[in-house]
């Protein structure tokens, strides 16, 4: 892909309740990720059954996905932080390769910052 001009960076998508969602981005601003992408109200079906994507009460009641693309050396502590918030809570993380165009974009020219 290096031929095509394009940088390799990590991907990393969590699907989480809307009301651990702040957690999730709370970490990430920490770890010096300079953007992300959230999609709520979603529907699927897991371990805890079948999730609807309407909402049913509130914007806390649902789920939420957060799409982030990283630096290479800024995905462990990102992923660390992450298995850790996910030990108490339902959710899951898919992590992948991507490769992006602008990797100014994503923070590859700045420095991370502290991981609280």
């Amino acid at each position: 892909m290096n031929e095509l001009g394009l940088t390799r960076m990590v991907k990393v998508e969590v699907v989480t309740r809307a009301d651990d969602v702040d957690a999730v981005r709370t970490l990430l601003h920490a770890s010096g990720v300079s953007g992300w992408t959230s999609l709520s109200g979603l529907s699927g079906f897991g371990h805890h059954g079948t999730h609807e994507g309407r909402l049913l009460f509130n914007d806390r009641a649902g789920l939420v996905m957060v799409i982030a693309v990283l630096p290479i050396e800024r995905a462990e502590p990102v992923v660390v932080g992450l298995r850790d918030i996910l030990a108490h809570r339902p959710g899951v993380m898919f992590v992948s390769e991507a490769w992006v165009s602008r990797p100014e974009y994503f923070g590859a020219d700045r420095p991370a910052g502290p991981v609280t």
